[in-house]
C-alpha cells in the first residue's frame, strides 16, 4: 500500500477536523507516507455547518470560528466525525482485504455545470448566481472534464471501486425553506449511489475547482441533484465500458503510486492580516499519483480556471483537482477575475498574484513527483510511463513518425 484517498461529503469546515488525521492517524495506521495520504471533501451545502461563528469562539487553524461551549451541537459533531473517521481507518486496518487490481482511466466531456459569472467587455464582473434570467449570459468557461479513475478485477475486468471527478458545486438540492435544511450529500452521493448499485463497485467522488461553477439546475432540490449525479454516473458507466474494451489504451501497464506536498507562504490581502495577526500564511499544494494519472489537493474552492491551468501544464496524462483538500481558505481566483471584480474575488483572502504562485507550484510539484518515479534518461529526456508503444497515426509519416516506434 503506497497510498490512499480520503473523502467525505461534507459542509467546508469539517475538512478542518479532519485534516489532522492525515498527519498523524491515518499516515501511521495505514504504513504510508504522509504526503501519500490525500483528503478532500465535497462541501455540499446541506449538512452540520461547523464554521461560521465570530463571537466567543476560538480561531482554528484555517480561520474558521468554533463555539467553545463543548455541548454545543456543532462541537459534538466535530468530535463524532473525527471518531467516525478515525474508526473507519481502524476497521480497514483490521482486514484490509488486499488484492491484485487492474488500474484504468478515462476523461470525457460532460455538460451538467454552468459558470455563475458575467463579465462585460470592459471587464467588470457580475456574480449572476441569484438572477436567474441572466444565467444564459454567463461568460466565464467551464471545465466540463469527468474524470475516471477505476480498479478492476484482472480476470474478468469487472470493476471493483470507481473514483469520479467533476467540476460543480454540490448545491443542487439546496432548494429555498426546506430544502436548504436537509442533510444531503447533494449530487455526489446520487452519484456513487447509482454506480454501486449498478456495478455492484464501491464508489467515491472527489470534486474538482468548482468554486465559480454550478450545476444545471442549482437550487431546485432533490430531483435536480439526483438528475445531476445520475447523468454523470450513466457518463462514468458509459466510461467504464471504453476502458475494458480498450484496455491497451486505458488500463495502466505499470501504475507506480506516490505523493510530494508543497508549501509555501502566500501574503494575505490587509483585512486580513489583522484577523490572522500575520501577513502571511502558510499553504499546502498537494499531489498524489497513480500511473500517469494525478490529483491536486488544493486549500479551498479554486476557481476553475485556476484548475484548468494546473491540468494544461501537467506533464501526467490526466491530471484532476481534489478540492477543499489541503485546508478550507476560502475562494481562490485568477488575477484577471480579482482585477474584474465579482463574488468570489471580493471573498479572497490572498493577494492576486498569490493564486498564480499556487499554480507554479502545483507544477513544480508534479513535475517532481513524476520524475521520482519515472526518472528521465541519462540525456535528460521524458519518458512517459504508459501507453507511449501505441502508434499515434496523425503524425506527419505515420507510425513511423512515433519516437517509440519499433516500425523502420
Amino acid at each position: 500500500m503506497n497510498s490512499v484517498l480520503l473523502h467525505t461529503c461534507c459542509a467546508p469546515c469539517s475538512l478542518s477536523c479532519i485534516e489532522p488525521l492525515r498527519n498523524s492517524l491515518a499516515a501511521r495506521a495505514l504504513d504510508v507516507k504522509e504526503a501519500n495520504v490525500l483528503v478532500s471533501c465535497t462541501h455540499t451545502h446541506g449538512g452540520p455547518h461547523t464554521g461560521m461563528y465570530r463571537k466567543s469562539a476560538k480561531k482554528s487553524t484555517s480561520g474558521y470560528q468554533f463555539p467553545e461551549d463543548p455541548n454545543h451541537p456543532d462541537t459534538r459533531y466535530l468530535a463524532f466525525f473525527d471518531n467516525a473517521v478515525a474508526e473507519a481507518i481502524r476497521d480497514f486496518t483490521k482486514n484490509p482485504g488486499w488484492q491484485e487490481v487492474y488500474v484504468g482511466f478515462y476523461s470525457s466531456f460532460r455538460d451538467e455545470n454552468r459558470n455563475r459569472r458575467f463579465t462585460t467587455a470592459d471587464n467588470h464582473a457580475s456574480f449572476i448566481a441569484h438572477r436567474r434570467t441572466l444565467h444564459k449570459i454567463a461568460t466565464g468557461s467551464a471545465d466540463k472534464e469527468l474524470g475516471t479513475l477505476a480498479l478492476f478485477e484482472p480476470k474478468t475486468r469487472a470493476p471493483l471501486f470507481v473514483l469520479g471527478n467533476y467540476v460543480a458545486h454540490p448545491l443542487a438540492s439546496h432548494a429555498p425553506g426546506h430544502g436548504g435544511l436537509r442533510i444531503t450529500s447533494d449530487f455526489p452521493g446520487f452519484y456513487r449511489r447509482y454506480i454501486e448499485a449498478e456495478t455492484g463497485a464501491r464508489a467515491m467522488f472527489v470534486m474538482g475547482a468548482c468554486g465559480d461553477l454550478v450545476p444545471k439546475g442549482d437550487e431546485l432540490g432533490t430531483r435536480a441533484a439526483r438528475r445531476v449525479g445520475e447523468n454523470l454516473a450513466e457518463a462514468t458507466l458509459a466510461d467504464l465500458i471504453d476502458i475494458q474494451r480498450n484496455a491497451q489504451r486505458f488500463l495502466m501497464s505499470k501504475p507506480l503510486v506516490g505523493g510530494r506536498i508543497e508549501t509555501i507562504d502566500a501574503k494575505l490581502k490587509a483585512r486580513w492580516r489583522k484577523a490572522y495577526e500575520n501577513d502571511t500564511l502558510p499553504i499546502e499544494i498537494q499531489c498524489v499519483s497513480i500511473g500517469d494519472v494525478a490529483f491536486v489537493g488544493v486549500p479551498g474552492e479554486f476557481a476553475n480556471e485556476l484548475g484548468l491551468e494546473i491540468k494544461w501544464h501537467s506533464p501526467y496524462r490526466r491530471t484532476f483537482i481534489a478540492y477543499c483538500a489541503t485546508d478550507y481558505l476560502g475562494y481562490f481566483s485568477t488575477a484577471n477575475q480579482v482585477a474584474a471584480g465579482g463574488y468570489e474575488p471580493q471573498l479572497q483572502k490572498f493577494l492576486a498574484r498569490e493564486t498564480l504562485r499556487m499554480v507554479i507550484s502545483s507544477q513544480d510539484a508534479l513535475f517532481a513527483l513524476r520524475s521520482s518515479l519515472y526518472p528521465e534518461d541519462d540525456q535528460g529526456e521524458d519518458l512517459y510511463p504508459d501507453n507511449q508503444d501505441l502508434p499515434l497515426v496523425n503524425l506527419p509519416g505515420g507510425i513511423k513518425a512515433s519516437k517509440r516506434s519499433n516500425v523502420k
